[in-house]
């Protein structure tokens, strides 16, 4: 029978994010709903100008901080500042504060998003460009001016994070075998190709515009930057970068999404506009590091990719099964079309975490996938309609059977693609003393084999069960009287 199992996501030239997810790349905050209200805040020019900040902060934060004051975005009453907190910088409070407490307002004005772009000299040019690539354009061209409204945002930025995509390739063969690694390569060449299509089409025919060469090394550092600090559906925002407000860090320990608001409120001394409102999610003491919750449904190979970290918890750690249709499978047609009734297609991607059970969807398509021989019956028109629930239970020894060889063999081909096994992995994070990258691989690898273990453990404890297991026809006999409840055949006698 032709393959239908793949354990690799595909590399595509409309690869965004990891390309078997629909996510949109730069998502950081995803509020539950956009809360809309009317606040009143005095300011005045004395206040704004007494906030001091934590004097260990390197200068270029602090006269960042300092264009914040002048500017009016914070004062007094603002309740946090730039600190050097375990991750380097960050929001620390400078009083305590309560849970759901509004942490910090940034007016629209200091947004940076692509209709921040299209205001701008470059905007004409931009125009037809996706949203991510003008943005990208937008910050080398500042960051290269002197006399830049934006200079002071931009030269707090990293010139790199601990993404892969910054990686060495020494450094990215300690994930080899792991779909983080395929993933990472296939945006590298998306980037690639983005840059040089740009290059040619934007900022060679135009150098009065980009008179500083831009490099794809250049590139790939806007795409860094909007990968790991750019904040995502607010009201009609898809991309937007907030100075200040991306300077907050991550935890495990906030639960909820639901903390980042455009709000209307006062703007200026006599104008008002939608502000990026931020509370903290959880009740602080003075001295305390603010933090939020970036994602609740990335992995860990998707934290490292954005962000350049991975998290504690062990549900983050996830593999994701590829499963296709063959286009040389006899029954193509009708097993498409089947899919595609119930939500699928001809491919599909089925995430599976850590001490989670299989998605509700996964066994059913695999079941249909491997469907043939005297099962193919129940491929016909008039099962159109109810076959998925036929398929969500086993259908008969021999396609259950086929089902488990396939994905096992698929996890014992997946786990010898390591160069380490989990053992050697949980050693080394026992030694300790690992630097942050290869923290980050020893972590990516050790989950994405101990996701695979789980796999293979469940169908191998399925293969034991398929001689006690009921089928397709055992079930129709059943409904049709024709079975007893132990499984013996009624015979009627005529009378």
């Amino acid at each position: 029978m032709a393959t239908f199992f793949s354990l690799y996501p595909s590399t595509s030239s409309s690869l965004i994010s990891p390309p078997r997810t629909p996510k949109q790349l730069f998502s950081l905050l995803k509020p539950n709903s956009t809360c809309i209200y009317f606040k009143k805040r005095s300011l005045s020019v004395n206040s704004v100008l007494s906030t001091e900040t934590d004097s260990k902060v390197p200068q270029t934060v602090q006269t960042f901080w300092q264009w914040l004051k002048d500017e009016g975005v914070v004062s007094t009453k603002t309740p946090v500042r730039p600190g050097v907190v375990p991750e380097g910088l960050g929001l620390v409070a400078t009083r305590d504060v309560a849970k759901n407490e509004v942490v910090l307002e940034v007016p629209k004005k200091y947004w940076i998003n692509p209709d921040t772009v299209l205001a701008s000299e470059i905007g004409n040019v931009c125009s037809a460009l996706k949203p991510w690539i003008s943005v990208a354009l937008f910050l080398l061209r500042e960051r290269f001016r002197e006399d830049s409204k934006w200079k002071n945002y931009i030269d707090i930025l990293p010139e790199y994070t601990n993404s892969t995509i910054f990686w060495s390739e020494e450094e990215l063969s300690e994930i080899q075998g792991t779909q983080l690694l395929s993933t990472t390569l296939g945006v590298k060449e998306y980037v690639q190709n983005e840059f040089l299509k740009v290059e040619e089409e934007i900022i060679l025919p135009n150098k009065q515009l980009f008179p500083i060469p831009i490099t794809l090394d250049d590139f790939f550092w806007a795409f860094g930057v909007l990968r790991s600090r750019a904040f995502s559906r607010l009201r009609n925002q898809n991309l937007v970068i907030i100075p200040f407000a991306d300077l907050i860090n991550h935890s495990a320990r906030v639960t909820t999404e639901d903390h980042a608001y455009e709000v209307r409120g006062p703007a200026g001394l006599f104008s008002w506009d939608y502000l990026f409102s931020l509370r903290s999610p959880l009740p602080l003491k003075a001295g305390e590091q603010v933090f939020i919750q970036y994602d609740l449904n990335k992995s860990n190979a998707d934290m490292a990719l954005d962000y350049g970290f991975i998290d504690s918890k062990s549900d983050r750690d996830a593999f994701t099964l590829t499963l296709e249709i063959s286009d040389s499978d006899v029954f193509f047609g009708d097993k498409l079309d089947i899919a595609e009734l119930n939500g699928l297609g001809e491919t599909a991607y089925f995430d599976i975490k850590l001490g989670q059970p299989l998605p509700p969807a996964m066994l059913p398509y695999l079941r249909l996938v491997a469907l043939g021989g005297t099962d193919a019956f129940l491929l016909e028109s008039i099962f159109r309609n109810t076959i998925w629930g036929h398929l969500e239970l086993p259908i008969s020894h021999a396609n259950e059977e086929l089902v488990c060889q396939v994905v096992r063999n698929a996890c014992k081909s997946a786990l010898s693609g390591y160069h380490t096994t989990i053992e050697e992995d949980e050693k080394l994070k026992e030694e300790g003393n690992l630097s942050p990258r290869l923290e980050i691989a020893v972590g990516i690898r050790a989950g994405e084999k101990k996701v695979l273990q789980q796999i293979d453990d469940i169908f191998r404890e399925r293969e034991l069960e398929l001689d006690e297991l009921e089928y397709y026809q055992e079930r129709r006999l059943k409904d049709l009287g024709l079975v007893g409840e132990q499984g013996d055949i009624i015979f009627w006698e005529p009378k």
